[in-house]
């Protein structure tokens, strides 16, 4: 089914709940408030079908006080309904709707001029051409114009077959699912349901969801669209969803709901903005900002040094985290005035200096993703991921890693989903190389190097092993890289140091992974090797990760043996006293002695059998 979100706009009192009424004959203002005002207070949400085509109505508030809800609103349109009276012509809220669609980059608009019925033909022709006139300064596609009566049922009918012309949604689709809360209650036996647009890609029932700021992964129970159970809601859908484990208490409008893994909370934004004629953003002052149905309180910096501007960089700061992406776009206001509209540059707070972000926000501003890529990897030198690319700059996963694999001088891993720039592989190889200078005897896997250089991956870690392959620097054993300059037997010699390391270091050897480390050998290797010392005596395991010299063991018991002729018996007191090694070592040695047949354990303490 094809689907478009036809959003009202237009000046309080010019008909546009009476004109969805007429079209589907939903009953927009539902609150007893709104009842007896006369005017609509939040958004309100129906829908009109005709065979496989699905139009959405949200209709928004008119008046000038309410303008937040109409703002929450439009984010969510594919087209514009400007609803204008043909007994007043364009009034201020008209104006101003009119300027926050513009601001929003929505272009499709419908003109529908109500109570026809109530002008000349003479006056209805001149409001056209008055309004006509007033929308060429914003390059709106004006799809039509049309003129109708709630009153006059063919003027309807008439428009509604018109409405049906228009071609579905054009909003993007990307990787993955978004969706901003309008609306969150709690029903009774189901739990916890919100409302709000599908944007990104779509959702299907029993898929696991996250809500970012809470950082909690949910489950969608059942997904209604327009009041109808569905297996899945789709991009520009109206959707009821119903939140598995969730408190309604634990949500409110503006929350964002996504897939995990694809978004990073940040409280810095920063965008590329336009005031409206004849108004200035100052630096270092606090505006409302509108993101989704979202309202936060922000400063703004400006990135030029100057106190005000129309138009240019600006760095967002608020006392909250945004989960935003590249494009989305901003609305900021005074009070109640608006004053101008945004789109995020760059929704990741990354560590560089200010000439950096410039050339950042200029290439971003300009779409041009690969000089982005470019900059942002000098700030990451260590790898960026490429996972991040669906947050910073709207791309999908395939999309993302074909501009890794097309950028020049990096290293794209597809695998792992990081690009790294390619002057950082002599950095891995330096650190290789002292590695295996620093012990000749050096024998690691990749692996195990890359437990040393974290932030490297297995893949790009190997184009290095395989460039010092090919100089002659490093020999390929099965797995293992061994120093290319050492040609006797490495697990012979291996062997031997291991054992003399741990005969030196007597009654307190070191555990077998901080030996591998010192040695620089692969841990497997190691664990070979002292198995094979265990195996020919010269080692022996008393615990999990404490391998004694045989010879150190066979002197430290002669020698608790002997305490105990001394002082009758041996415990962890008089033990210490003659040997103040730590705990672990002089409990694991009294209880080996509990292997001897002549000694026996009495509470804490060892004694000897009497004969």
């Amino acid at each position: 089914m094809s689907n478009i979100i036809i959003g009202t706009a237009g000046h309080i009192d010019h008909g546009k709940t009476s004109l969805i009424k007429a079209l589907n004959g939903y009953e927009g203002d539902e609150t007893k408030e709104e009842k007896q005002r006369g005017i609509t207070i939040d958004l309100s949400f129906s829908n009109l079908k005709k065979a496989q085509q699905n139009i959405a109505f949200i209709d928004v508030p008119g008046h000038e006080k309410l303008v937040k809800n109409m703002i929450a609103g439009a984010f969510s349109f594919d087209c514009v309904m400007l609803v204008v009276a043909a007994t007043e012509g364009i009034m201020p809220q008209t104006v101003e709707h009119i300027e926050i669609i513009n601001l929003l980059g929505i272009k499709e608009i419908v003109v529908v001029l109500t109570k026809k019925d109530l002008v000349s033909k003479e006056q209805l022709e001149l409001q056209k051409e008055t309004i006509e006139k007033f929308l060429k300064e914003f390059e709106f596609d004006i799809k039509f114009i049309c003129c109708v009566s709630i009153y006059e049922e063919k003027s309807i009918e008439n428009l509604k077959d018109k409405l049906f012309t228009l071609k579905s949604s054009s909003k993007p689709q990307e990787n993955f699912f978004r969706y901003y809360v309008d609306r969150v209650f709690s029903v009774k036996g189901i739990g916890t349901v919100v409302t709000g647009t599908v944007l990104g890609n779509q959702i299907s029932l029993d898929e696991k969801v996250f809500i970012p700021h809470l950082q909690k992964e949910t489950k969608i129970k059942n997904i209604q669209v327009h009041n109808q159970n569905a297996l899945e809601a789709n991009i520009s859908n109206r959707a009821a969803l119903n939140l598995q484990n969730i408190k309604a208490t634990e949500l409110q409008r503006g929350d964002l709901i996504s897939k995990k893994g694809f978004l990073r909370g940040f409280d810095t934004l920063d965008i590329s903005f336009k005031c409206l004629k004849g108004k200035e953003l100052h630096h270092n002052r606090v505006y409302s900002l509108f993101i989704g149905s979202k309202k936060v309180e922000v400063k703004v910096l400006l990135f030029d040094s100057t106190t005000t501007l129309e138009e240019g960089f600006a760095t967002i700061k608020a006392k909250e985290e945004f989960f935003c992406i590249y494009k989305e776009k901003i609305i900021l206001r005074e009070a109640n005035d608006t004053i101008a509209g945004g789109i995020i540059l760059n929704s990741v707070n990354d560590p560089m200096k200010k000439s950096q972000k410039k050339l950042l926000l200029n290439a971003l501003y300009e779409k041009n993703i690969k000089e982005a890529y470019n900059i942002l990897l000098q700030a990451h030198k260590k790898g960026l991921g490429l996972i991040s690319s669906a947050q910073r700059f709207a791309l999908s996963h395939d999309e993302a890693i074909n501009f890794g694999k097309n950028l020049e001088e990096v290293f794209c891993d597809d695998k792992e989903l990081v690009i790294y720039p390619i002057f950082t592989k002599e950095y891995i190889k330096e650190q290789i190389k002292q590695i295996y200078t620093k012990n000749s005897y050096a024998l690691l896997s990749n692996a195990a190097i890359k437990l040393r250089i974290k932030w490297a991956s297995t893949a790009f870690i190997q184009t290095v092993l395989d460039e010092l392959e090919k100089e002659n620097f490093l020999i390929k054993d099965k797995n293992l890289y061994r120093n290319a300059n050492i040609k006797e037997d490495f697990a012979k010699n291996l062997e031997d140091i291991i054992s003399k390391r741990l005969e030196e270091e007597d009654l307190a050897p070191t555990a077998p992974y901080n030996i591998y480390d010192d040695l620089d050998i692969d841990r497997k290797l190691g664990d070979n090797i002292l198995k094979s010392l265990c195996s020919k005596k010269q080692v022996i395991r008393l615990q999990h990760n404490l391998f004694i010299h045989a010879n150190s063991l066979s002197k430290v018991v002669k020698q608790m043996k002997e305490i105990i002729k001394e002082d009758g018996y041996i415990d962890i007191n008089n033990f210490k006293d003659k040997y103040p090694l730590s705990r672990k070592y002089l409990i694991t040695y009294l209880d080996y002695l509990d292997n001897f047949s002549q000694i026996k354990k009495i509470d804490n303490k060892r004694v000897f059998l009497k004969e």
